[in-house]
């Protein structure tokens, strides 16, 4: 560890593909951190699993803890619930038309896949409650879920 922290940041940035784009590079040089080591760490550290998902832009949550001296620590978390939804269904977005157009149905199977991508982020063991949880994020979404 680099001493005193400044500042602890959570981030949801597209597995491998971080940029010194907005929002990203702003807030990261607001916050006295190098741009570029931050790209390559977090690039370096995703890589595997925006290959996982076929290039998809699949967000994954990040902690970046900064240090008074400008060091920075790094902890990858898992990817984001709703973009593991999208993925899962091949698509950029829910529904546009929520209360009309819900033509999209995620599976108990398709769940199960969802929730052992998430398992070692999630606040429970219990595979139903995870499946719960998830199953909540989709109809958030006006996703249907099979019974």
């Amino acid at each position: 560890m680099a001493g005193k922290i400044t500042n602890i940041l959570n981030l949801e940035v597209p597995a491998g593909k971080a940029q010194p784009a907005p929002p990203l590079g702003p807030m990261l040089w607001a916050n006295g951190v190098n741009i570029g080591q931050f790209i390559k760490e977090f690039n370096d550290k995703t890589m595997d699993l925006m290959k996982q998902f076929g290039g998809a832009d699949v967000k994954v949550k990040a902690e970046l803890t900064i240090y008074a001296d400008r060091t920075f620590d790094l902890k990858i978390g898992s990817p984001v619930t709703s973009n593991l939804i999208l993925w899962k269904l091949n698509l950029k977005s829910g529904s546009g038309e929520p209360n009309k157009n819900k033509i999209w149905k995620l599976t108990k199977k398709d769940l199960e896949e969802i929730a052992n991508l998430k398992k070692w982020d999630m606040n429970t063991e219990n595979m139903e409650s995870m499946i719960k949880s998830i199953t909540g994020t989709a109809k958030n979404m006006w996703i249907e879920v099979e019974k």
